[in-house]
């Protein structure tokens, strides 16, 4: 592990019995030096922390596959007694344990990929200790799981309400307005009382509490962004669960090194297929797909109302013979850099506000 890596790959034991996490510790060739497995509590992360410094004592680097909750309190226990981590996509594992000599899939195996990785790769971001992001982010995704599950009631409810009258049919679509939540009830309350009637009620009723939860979540979010990330906002295709979901995802921006660096982060860098004479690029599958998603999302209403975007796709589709998706991926490539412009200038903002410069005297 000398000036090398360790690579903890969560695990969940079968059965759900218990959770650990397994270390393996390599030298700066990739050599495996040690392997040990902790239980995934406070008093495992400090067993895991004892066991690392005495085979590194003086620098070490922790890779950890970054599976969000997972590995959260690790990498905060880690972060918090002064270690270096670095976040390791898990579609780069898949790809590192491939290529590996070690044959099958299992935690030490996992392990061993992401410290290798990590050492083949040493531009990866670094992570930060930032308890002011994290309650954004769990708000998100909080946010994304009720407005999936009121999309699945809203599927539901359209057959129900199919079976029950097809001409009723056409306004489930739109339940996600209150207004017409309201009337289909009131519709539905004048057929005929049929099991299938009261479980559309019931369901229209859920549809209801998940909806009031997500505008309050909204509205909870909005300060939090506003403050923090006014001139993120200011960018046309940016609100504020998308500039809530852009902060939860990047974190610290200064641990980007570079635009070049977040957008190979994001997914956006674009990646070469020519061979010969015809030179091309491609989208890029790889990166923080949730972060590639958002610009997506960002590109597409930049390319409605947006003139500049909308140029910008003219004219590679006039001039370069851009296909619409290679177009959008120079548009996508576009946004990551005036992003991640703003990011910076909204962090060193708040910087400067938390600790002003002392006036020379």
């Amino acid at each position: 592990m000398c000036k090398g890596s360790a690579g903890p790959s969560p695990l969940s034991r079968r059965g759900g019995r218990r959770r650990a996490h397994t270390a393996v510790a390599v030298d700066e060739v990739g050599r495996k030096k040690g392997e040990r497995t902790v239980q995934a509590r406070d008093h495992g992360h400090v067993q895991l922390l004892v066991w690392a410094r005495k085979l590194a004592p003086e620098e070490r680097v922790w890779a950890v596959e970054d599976v969000r909750h997972v590995s959260g309190g690790l990498v905060r226990d880690l972060l918090a007694a002064g270690e270096t981590v670095v976040p390791v996509p898990p579609n780069r594992t898949a790809g590192e344990r491939r290529g590996g000599r070690e044959r099958g899939k299992s935690d030490p195996i996992d392990a061993l990929a992401i410290a290798r990785l990590a050492l083949r790769e040493p531009d990866l971001p670094t992570a930060r200790l930032d308890e002011q992001t994290r309650p954004i982010r769990l708000l998100v995704d909080h946010r994304e799981a009720l407005v999936a599950e009121r999309t699945r009631l809203i599927n539901r409810v359209l057959w129900l309400v199919h079976d029950l009258d097809p001409d009723l049919a056409a306004a489930v679509t739109k339940l996600k307005q209150v207004t017409t939540r309201r009337k289909l009830a009131a519709q539905l309350q004048a057929l005929p009382a049929t099991t299938a009637r009261r479980v559309a009620l019931a369901q229209i009723a859920l549809i209801d509490s998940l909806s009031i939860e997500i505008d309050a979540i909204e509205k909870e979010l909005k300060p939090l962004v506003q403050t923090r990330l006014p001139r993120l906002m200011t960018i046309v295709g940016v609100n504020v669960v998308t500039a809530a979901k852009l902060l939860g995802e990047v974190g610290d921006i200064t641990r980007f090194r570079s635009s070049a660096a977040f957008a190979r982060h994001n997914g956006t860098a674009p990646i070469p297929v020519w061979s010969g004479n015809d030179d091309r690029h491609r989208l890029n599958p790889g990166g923080n797909r949730q972060l590639n998603t958002t610009l997506h999302r960002i590109a597409i209403t930049q390319a409605r109302c947006h003139e500049g975007a909308r140029a910008l796709l003219k004219r590679r589709q006039e001039t370069t013979r851009d296909t619409t998706k290679s177009s959008f991926r120079v548009l996508k490539r576009h946004l990551s850099d005036v992003i991640y412009r703003a990011l910076v200038a909204d962090h060193h903002a708040e910087t400067a506000e938390k600790d002003p410069p002392t006036p020379c005297t």
